[in-house]
């Protein structure tokens, strides 16, 4: 069957998903009528914002090998399987995180043919994005990735909105207490483990740290498992 290529293009901003999908969408179909005059009934397209005949119908026509390149936008990111897809190329590559990069890149090489995934970005780079696509170029290692993903965003908060970045601390310093803190997470696991329910007076020491500290919260959380 013939080679097929994808070209994933990213969203230009992410302010509501109705408009991210609206611009990413728009984006893709700009990307498409250039392809398409180039290449006629070879390109195909697809998007979020298409009914769900017609996603159906461009994905077949790519299976099938009846367009051998695919416009798409993040909606390819997981759930395809099309062997025969040889060459991912991720436009704007520098807006991703690497769990996407990666989910991306895995679109291709699934088959028995040589495959490539080329990141597109422009320079300069700031140095997070650049240490995402560095690692993206050393390792295809999904658990090593994550480990990098984890490290590069910060875990956030466990009790909060954040969803990255090193959690606060309102009297530790990361670079001068790491130690400690690692102490700390050891006997957190202990008592969740061990008094979930936060009883006797070593519970009863904790329930007054966590009222102090603005983190009642996690109360609720422990009882609930």
């Amino acid at each position: 069957m013939a080679r097929c290529d994808f070209v994933a293009r990213y969203p230009s901003k992410q302010i509501r998903v109705e408009e991210s999908e609206a611009s990413e969408a728009a984006a893709a179909e700009a990307r498409f009528l250039h392809l398409k005059e180039v290449f006629g009934g070879r390109a195909g397209l697809i998007h979020g914002k298409m009914k769900s005949r017609e996603k159906a119908l461009a994905m077949a026509a790519f299976a099938e090998g009846a367009t051998q390149i695919l416009v798409a936008t993040t909606i390819v990111e997981v759930g395809v399987d099309i062997p025969q897809a040889t060459i991912m190329v991720i436009e704007q590559a520098e807006r991703f995180g690497l769990a996407q990069l990666h989910q991306l890149r895995g679109r291709v090489g699934r088959g028995g043919a040589k495959s490539s995934c080329l990141l597109l970005y422009k320079a300069p780079l700031a140095n997070v994005a650049k240490a995402r696509i560095a690692i993206m170029r050393e390792t295809d290692d999904g658990f090593r990735i994550a480990e990098e993903d984890l490290r590069l965003r910060g875990e956030g908060e466990v009790l909060g909105t954040k969803q990255s970045g090193l959690p606060g601390f309102r009297l530790a310093d990361l670079s001068a207490h790491a130690p400690l803190v690692s102490s700390a997470r050891d006997e957190a696991r202990r008592i969740v483990t061990g008094n979930p329910n936060l009883e006797g007076p070593r519970g009863e020491a904790l329930r007054v740290l966590l009222n102090i500290f603005e983190r009642a919260e996690a109360i609720r959380l422990l009882r609930a498992g």
